[in-house]
């Protein structure tokens, strides 16, 4: 039987915990309480912020960043625009998606498609935003080699 290594952190009030090696900050957010889980949108390690996927390695300190903190607004628009893509790619079949920032005022993301977008239709992408962000979704990071973008 594997004997479980675990590893050593520090938390932002100094505090120390152990978990085993591989423990995402998702999981280390719901040991610590079920409520900082469910407001938990990103986390620091050792000063970077990363996402919650983000598998804890060695020893760190971590943090879990809520919407609460001034960081997690750009997360969530980051997160935002990419459920617009995926509404527009799923009411738009054949639009491309080209480049899309998060700005200091929001985002925006633009299309490569046939024709301009109008009114009703950015109705209906808002529309799908909404009924996409009902649904319980897994949300996966994929990093590629920039020779094999998708």
């Amino acid at each position: 039987m594997a004997v479980e290594s675990l590893i050593a952190l520090e938390l932002p009030d100094g505090s120390k915990r152990e978990v085993p090696s591989g423990t995402t900050l998702a999981e280390l957010a719901a040991q610590i309480s079920r409520s900082l889980a469910k407001k938990a949108v990103a986390g620091r390690l050792d000063g970077k912020l990363v996402d919650l996927a983000t598998r804890l390695e060695g020893p760190a300190k971590v943090s879990i960043v809520t919407a609460d903190d001034a960081e997690a607004l750009e997360v969530l628009r980051h997160s935002t625009a990419h459920l617009m893509a995926h509404a527009v790619t799923s009411l738009f079949p054949g639009a491309k998606i080209t480049i899309g920032p998060v700005t200091a005022d929001g985002f925006y993301y633009d299309f490569d498609y046939e024709r301009p977008f109008t009114l009703e239709a950015l109705a209906k992408i808002e529309a799908e935003m909404k009924r996409l962000s009902q649904e319980n979704l897994d949300v996966t990071r994929e990093v590629f080699a920039a020779d094999r973008v998708p």
